[in-house]
């Protein structure tokens, strides 16, 4: 293949737009082209990556037995109805209509869907255990598309969906995905962990997240050196301290002017945080976003609520709560804003962080201008309508499993498993027929890849002050043959016998035969990343080549045939394993 005859317009600076060295480079080696924010065409290289990551994602699912289906990008709101997602999964459901009024959605998963075909098509035990799977692009109306395909709003997903007759058999599922996401992302080329997660609006009992490490991702993940803890921050479960064992105080209120933070607080009484209460209030919202209830939240002063542990507790999806007009709130519920505590308020919902449980004489705010209250007791002066784990996991907190100090680190999410139990199956009435002639509901998992965020978390792992270093087995071609002077017969001649060697061997081969300076090409096959660079010019006369690894800085001089087999040699080891 001719660079000559391919478009290839690479940029020497990105839009001021692209924040993150990824995006910068994926634009400037032409890669992709944004066409709106968060929806972006992906220019031939480009194009040819995302089909090979897709083809690795094919192969390892094909591997365990998984069966590919193409579902149509466009759901009926009835689906999503069926399930009661239409209204939880918030306003990034791209919610369309028809020319007869008919509610859509662009799908951005499609657990739905493929229920409602297993519903339709399976009929006995005899057809299971089912795994389906597709690829193809997935909507979200992202409110802040931003960080190129970070956080579009049209990209590219793997989504499987396992059904099984028992527990034991989706535990089984949910195995063979595991491992075939460890084989995926290891293909890639990614250093990546994986970690505990929330179900988030796709719902269900546990799931684990495939993180791609990096500093600028949106994950943010708590892990233990010490043993295998590794969990999402929303997910990452809190060690409660013990309370300390003293008789209990009296309540007594105290004047405590202008001491509306915790650390006010504390500095006029000469208190520690850990023995204080942190209110925080809030407003939750019906399925027709109308206001439902008031909520007040109590943690211990030294902690921060972990938002996802607050809605899952209250069973609500996260876009159904918000902070609370705090003077619109006090009339009703008996709080005054920054002076809220826990005794004595009604009219709300209570939550408590299960560490305030037997706690006793804290510092709690007096629901009163400019008071506070001391000897507050959990039991005594008050309770929680709930009561469960809200707490943030901070960096240096014990291990919830081994105790040793917590350390945090950020990482870019690639993919995510999904035990999501019986909750689509049952409210769509999917049912199979025992062996008895019985109805049975499926047990179901779903398995989900962003291919396009693969992409960009390979570049964002994998790059330098130049540009790309695509792993071979995603790069957009294994080797750039570089003409310094393409009129010059001899090295033309030696490319074109370098490059028909190499395909023979099953290597994918670009000639850079441009009329451009040297630099400029040089500049081009750095950017774009291509794992193999073999360079003719003024040597070819003799027979020779310059060889250089992207990944390298130093280049060698070798025949022409040397070159052929260190190419095919190292693209057998990389792609093929041989």
């Amino acid at each position: 293949m001719k660079l000559s005859r391919l478009h290839l317009k690479t940029l020497r600076e990105a839009p001021n737009e692209a924040e993150l060295v990824s995006h910068k480079l994926m634009i400037r080696a032409n890669l992709i082209k944004k066409e709106a924010a968060g929806i972006y065409t992906f220019m031939p290289f480009g194009w040819r990556t995302i089909r090979k990551i897709e083809e690795i994602v094919r192969q390892e699912q094909d591997r365990i037995g998984c069966q590919e289906l193409h579902m149509p990008h466009v759901n009926p709101s009835e689906l999503w109805k069926e399930s009661g997602r239409w209204y939880a999964y918030g306003p990034e459901l791209w919610r369309i209509k028809d020319r007869n009024g008919r509610d859509f959605c662009l799908v951005p998963t499609c657990e739905e869907l493929c229920t409602n075909i297993v519903k339709q098509e399976v009929s006995s035990y005899r057809e299971l255990p089912l795994q389906l799977y597709h690829i193809q692009f997935k909507y979200r109306d992202e409110a802040r598309p931003r960080y190129g395909l970070m956080r579009s709003r049209e990209f590219i997903m793997k989504d499987a969906y396992s059904f099984d007759r028992t527990p034991e058999d989706l535990e089984e599922a949910y195995r063979l995905q595991y491992e075939a996401y460890v084989r995926t992302f290891t293909r890639c080329g990614l250093d990546f962990r994986i970690v505990e997660a929330d179900n988030g609006p796709i719902g269900g009992s546990n799931s684990h997240e495939f993180s791609a490490l990096s500093n600028v991702g949106e994950s943010e993940i708590a892990y233990c050196e010490k043993c295998d803890m590794a969990a999402t921050i929303e997910r990452a479960e809190c060690i409660d301290d013990k309370p300390v064992d003293e008789s209990e105080q009296e309540l007594e209120a105290v004047y405590t002017p202008g001491t509306k933070t915790i650390k006010d607080v504390c500095d006029y009484l000469g208190v520690d945080e850990k023995k204080t209460i942190k209110a925080l209030m809030f407003t939750t919202f019906d399925q027709d976003l109308n206001p439902a209830d008031y909520v007040c939240v109590f943690i211990r002063g030294d902690r921060d609520v972990n938002m996802i542990k607050l809605v899952n507790a209250l069973g609500i999806p996260e876009h159904y709560i918000e902070f609370a007009d705090e003077d619109e709130m006090g009339p009703v519920t008996g709080i005054v804003g920054g002076f809220t505590g826990p005794v004595g308020i009604h009219n709300c919902k209570i939550v408590v962080d299960s560490e305030l449980v037997g706690t006793k004489n804290m510092v709690a705010g007096a629901n009163k201008e400019d008071h506070h209250m001391k000897g507050v007791c959990y039991g005594r002066d008050y309770v929680g309508d709930i009561v469960t784990d809200i707490k943030t996991l901070k960096e240096g907190d014990p291990c919830p499993h081994c105790g040793a100090p917590i350390k945090h680190t950020r990482g870019i999410e690639v993919g995510q498993i999904f035990k999501l139990g019986t909750k689509y199956s049952e409210s769509m009435n999917a049912t199979y027929k025992d062996e008895n002639g019985e109805d049975q509901i499926y047990w179901m998992g779903c398995y989900g890849v962003g291919v396009t965020r693969t992409m960009q978390a390979i570049v964002e792992q994998s790059h330098d002050d130049k540009g790309i270093i695509w792993p071979m087995s995603v790069a957009p071609y294994h080797v750039i043959v570089t003409v310094i002077n393409p009129k010059d017969e001899v090295q033309m001649d030696l490319a074109n016998k370098i490059e028909s060697e190499l395909e023979a061997k099953r290597v994918e081969v670009i000639v850079d035969d441009r009329d451009e300076r040297a630099g400029v090409k040089f500049n081009d096959a750095d950017l774009i990343g291509i794992p193999i660079r073999i360079t003719v010019g003024k040597l070819a006369k003799d027979g020779n080549v310059e060889y250089k690894l992207r990944r390298e800085e130093s280049n060698e001089v070798l025949s022409a045939e040397d070159a052929i087999k260190a190419a095919a040699e190292l693209v057998d080891k990389e792609i093929f394993g041989l």
